[in-house]
């Protein structure tokens, strides 16, 4: 029996999530950066994660070429970021809107966000329309605030009882 896309996607909708923003930075293809939220921690020692990066992007391209990318975790007041990485405007556009600045391995890591993970690929594995790219974990900065969340195609807040 096959699953078929509409099917898929609709039980997808029912998974809450973080919500992540993956940049890079190539010399020859410049600033790079695309939403995502499908993010993963995969283990600590290495400390290891994993984002999975539609093929056709030109992000998921500058981190094949470069192997090195940061993941940027949202907050509740980053749903602007989030809109506008995950397609709103030319790449130049979407980083002259968010602060941002280069990391040690040269990815932008967007200053405002909850935390920011400098990584090197360890492997990208192809998996359908998608790299499964898994990144070992070189530098992180933690900031304080609320997580930005997306469910059943809508943001949400965290709601504290």
């Amino acid at each position: 029996m096959s699953v078929d896309a509409s099917q898929f996607k609709n039980a997808l909708k029912l998974w809450a999530s973080g919500v992540t923003v993956v940049t890079a930075q190539s010399e020859t293809q410049g600033l790079k950066g695309m939403t995502a939220t499908s993010f993963s921690s995969v283990s600590a020692d290495p400390p290891q994660i994993l984002v999975c990066l539609n093929q056709a992007t030109d992000t998921g391209a500058v981190v094949m070429e470069r192997q090195q990318f940061a993941v940027n975790i949202l907050g509740s007041d980053h749903q602007d970021a989030s809109n506008i990485f995950a397609g709103g405007g030319t790449q130049e556009e979407r980083f002259a809107s968010v602060p941002w600045e280069a990391g040690e391995n040269g990815a932008p890591l967007l200053t405002d966000a909850l935390a920011s993970l400098e990584c090197k690929v360890v492997k990208m594995v192809e998996a359908g329309t998608h790299w499964v790219v898994i990144g070992e974990v070189q530098r992180v900065v933690c900031r304080s605030g609320d997580p930005l969340l997306y469910y059943n195609g809508a943001y949400r807040q965290l709601s504290l009882a």
